[in-house]
C-alpha cells in the first residue's frame, strides 16, 4: 500500500469522527509520507524533531495530536521517553 492509499483510508474513517481537526490531518499525512519514503515497513522510527517541522506544529500540538491519534484507533505510538531513541509508530490500515 502506498501512502496516497494510506491516506485515503484514513479520510474515509474520519470522515464522521468530530475529534480530527487540520493539525491530526496534517500529522498524519506526514507520517504516510515518512512511511512510504522508508518503504512501508511495520513500524516508522522517527524523533519528534524529525516531524515536528514537517507537520508545521509545535512540540504540545504535536504530542497532543500524535497521543490523539493513538488513543483514537488510527495509529499506534509507542513513545521512548529517551534523547537518543526513535519513538515507533505504525498506521492502522
Amino acid at each position: 500500500m502506498d501512502s496516497g492509499r494510506a491516506l485515503s483510508v484514513f479520510f474515509h474513517a474520519i470522515r464522521r469522527d468530530p475529534r480530527i481537526g487540520l493539525n491530526h490531518i496534517g500529522l498524519f499525512a506526514i507520517l504516510a509520507a515518512h512511511w512510504q519514503d522508508l518503504g512501508c515497513p511495520e513500524f516508522i522510527h522517527a524523533f519528534a524533531h524529525e516531524l515536528m517541522p514537517l507537520a508545521k506544529v509545535s512540540s504540545t500540538t504535536y504530542h497532543r495530536c500524535i497521543r490523539d491519534l493513538h488513543d483514537f484507533g488510527y495509529i499506534v505510538y509507542e513513545p521512548t521517553y529517551k534523547r537518543n531513541e526513535r519513538s515507533r509508530i505504525s498506521l492502522i490500515l
